[in-house]
């Protein structure tokens, strides 16, 4: 079977890059800022992330595969989903509204809010009808397949982790870009209001914890895992021995994420970690490195095939 890219998500990421470059002109032409940000950043970053996210789901579904038209109308779901999620995000950008967490009685903004309240747990069960589909056959080569099944189940988790930001929260006043003051249900920050110092373009708090660290992290593991068995495949290595390593990576990456979800419900700053935090990250690493050393070990353990003896006449 010719392997043929799934034309929704791929069509998809072509209409996130161009968006993405329509949202950074307007950050360059419209001076308005919401929480100390360009107004335009929260759309230019989904369309990005959005792009990356499902190119990968279009090359991934080229892999043959059985219950192709599962997995085909659930990334094309998923492609609408994601295609209205930016599409609404520019939207409320353009009225200088928040997106997220906006308790506005403005006719518009309940539909927002509601479309997103509908839609976003719709593409998270998507997702994991997507990857229990994927995780019970045989696809691929087994480095390959694992790559894919754990990467799913790590954007799984990076999806879940934003259900963190909209739990029980109180009221907080907020001004939006156009000077109405609102009353903001949810946040990212942990330990600090929202809008604060941040990293540059990715304004990840750099005084308080943050949700979105680890919502991005796990939403682009599937990338992570992605490119590591690609880069494995031009190495030279044995499959048994890819296989292995991309087991050890997957483990460290699902670590790391529960990491810095820890690290954030803390209310730690991504680039002030505590004694505590350093002191787990060590931890893996040493665990990882050593998963790592004895996967390729035991690929050089392997003795030769033993040369048959040649007959004598």
């Amino acid at each position: 079977m010719t392997k043929t890219w799934h034309r929704p998500t791929l069509w998809l990421a072509v209409v996130m890059a161009v968006g993405a470059v329509g949202c950074a002109v307007a950050m360059v032409l419209d001076g308005r800022v919401l929480q100390g940000s360009p107004l335009w950043a929260k759309p230019f970053k989904f369309a990005v992330s959005l792009a990356v996210y499902s190119a990968t789901l279009s090359w991934m579904l080229s892999l043959p595969h059985r219950a192709r038209r599962w997995t085909s109308g659930a990334a094309t779901v998923i492609a609408v989903i994601m295609f209205v999620e930016v599409g609404l995000i520019a939207l409320q950008a353009g009225r200088g509204m928040f997106t997220h967490y906006n308790s506005s009685d403005d006719p518009l903004n309940r539909f927002v809010q509601l479309t997103f309240g509908t839609a976003i747990p719709a593409m998270f069960l998507t997702n994991v009808v997507l990857a229990l589909v994927l995780s019970f056959q045989r696809f691929a080569r087994p480095d390959v397949r694992l790559a894919v099944r754990s990467g799913l189940w790590l954007a799984i988790l990076g999806m879940a982790s934003g259900y963190l930001m909209v739990g029980p929260h109180e009221r907080v006043p907020a001004v939006d870009a156009g000077g109405r003051e609102v009353e903001l249900v949810g946040g990212h920050s942990v330990g600090v209001a929202d809008g604060g110092p941040g990293l540059p373009l990715t304004g990840w708090s750099t005084t308080g914890g943050d949700l979105r660290v680890p919502h991005f992290f796990g939403m682009h593991g599937l990338q992570v895992m992605v490119l590591l068995v690609l880069g494995l495949a031009a190495s030279g290595l044995a499959e048994r021995v890819r296989t292995r390593v991309v087991a050890v990576a997957a483990l460290g990456c699902t670590g790391l994420f529960a990491l810095l979800v820890w690290q954030a419900l803390r209310g730690e700053p991504l680039v002030h970690p505590g004694g505590t935090t350093w002191a787990a990250l060590g931890g893996l690493v040493v665990v990882v490195a050593a998963g790592v050393g004895l996967a390729l070990r035991s690929g050089r353990a392997v003795p030769p095939p033993a040369r048959q003896p040649v007959p004598q006449r």
